[in-house]
């Protein structure tokens, strides 16, 4: 199978769209059709449908895929070994991320690490947990960074951060002079919260429920997508709420927000590097470990 045909193959399976991966390589849709005919010639089997403007992976299309994007990320291992080799990491690390490290967290981390390494360039991508544990688990990212451990004996974890909740008021509120409050009071005051199967909601529910609190007690006045919004809201008045201290770091220092301790209630949330335990390890994917301080291992590895 010719290496070019299979990358134009993966670029067609995440566009949706021959147009699309023809223009991203400079290349005429005949020429990529072409190539994709061939492919399929040598498969001995269809692997796209085609349906209208769209292009979608029939079963053997998502399989080849998969094998697809394992051989292009072993060429660009290569590289970087012979890169390496060189005197000189060259190349580009996909990293995934949820939401607070890859808001809060990774961003100077990446600034430093390519500080050192001024060739890599490091694409980090943000969706939930469950999102990036998938894709480091195909193989379409290298490492990702969540606030969850999913029971797959696929993924190596490794604690690389700590994240606390706090109870944040504006500055305005009548709570902001005090120094605690209790967990009996928090339901009296108007509350705003993450949406359900947000990491952040779940952390929070698990906490009341061992003080024999629910949600349901609680006046909520908003359920929303984001940290970002949670935080914004918050400054300009409109309620309450717990949320990562990460998130609001910059406000509390500022005086735009403030923290205040719940007594008997400490809500602590650690962080994993997630990488695929069966998977060889990019040199660059090593250096980026090794930088964070987690164990690397070398190069060479069998897939399983």
């Amino acid at each position: 199978m010719d290496i070019h045909a299979l990358e134009l193959f993966a670029r067609i399976v995440e566009s949706g769209s021959f147009s699309k991966a023809a223009n991203a390589v400079y290349l005429t849709q005949p020429t990529v059709s072409g190539h994709i005919k061939k492919l399929e010639q040598e498969a001995g089997i269809r692997l796209l449908d085609r349906l209208g403007h769209r292009a979608t992976p029939t079963k053997a299309g998502d399989l080849l895929y998969r094998y697809a994007k394992r051989i292009l990320a072993l060429r660009q291992e290569a590289q970087q070994a012979l890169d390496e080799l060189r005197g000189g990491l060259k190349g580009e690390l996909i990293l995934g991320a949820s939401s607070i490290p890859g808001g809060y967290l990774l961003p100077s981390l990446i600034g430093r690490f390519r500080a050192q390494y001024p060739d890599i360039s490091i694409v980090l991508k943000v969706s939930d947990s469950k999102e990036i544990i998938e894709a480091v688990t195909t193989g379409a990212y290298e490492v990702g960074v969540v606030g969850a451990q999913f029971d797959d004996g696929r993924l190596e974890y490794q604690q690389c951060a700590e994240d606390e909740m706090v109870l944040v008021v504006p500055p305005t509120h009548p709570w902001a002079s005090r120094r605690i409050v209790k967990i009996k009071e928090l339901p009296s005051q108007p509350f705003l919260i993450r949406e359900r199967g947000s990491g952040t909601r779940k952390m929070m529910e698990h906490a009341l429920a061992q003080h024999h609190l629910s949600m349901d007690t609680f006046r909520v006045i908003a359920e929303m997508g984001s940290n970002e919004a949670i935080r914004q809201a918050v400054k300009a008045g409109s309620g309450i709420a717990i949320i990562s201290k990460l998130a609001v770091a910059s406000d509390i220092k500022c005086g735009e927000l403030t923290a205040i301790p719940i007594a008997g209630l400490k809500l602590t949330r650690p962080f994993y590097l997630i990488t695929h335990r069966h998977r060889s390890r990019s040199p660059i994917c090593n250096a980026f470990l090794a930088f964070l301080g987690a164990p690397t291992r070398p190069h060479e590895s069998h897939h399983s």
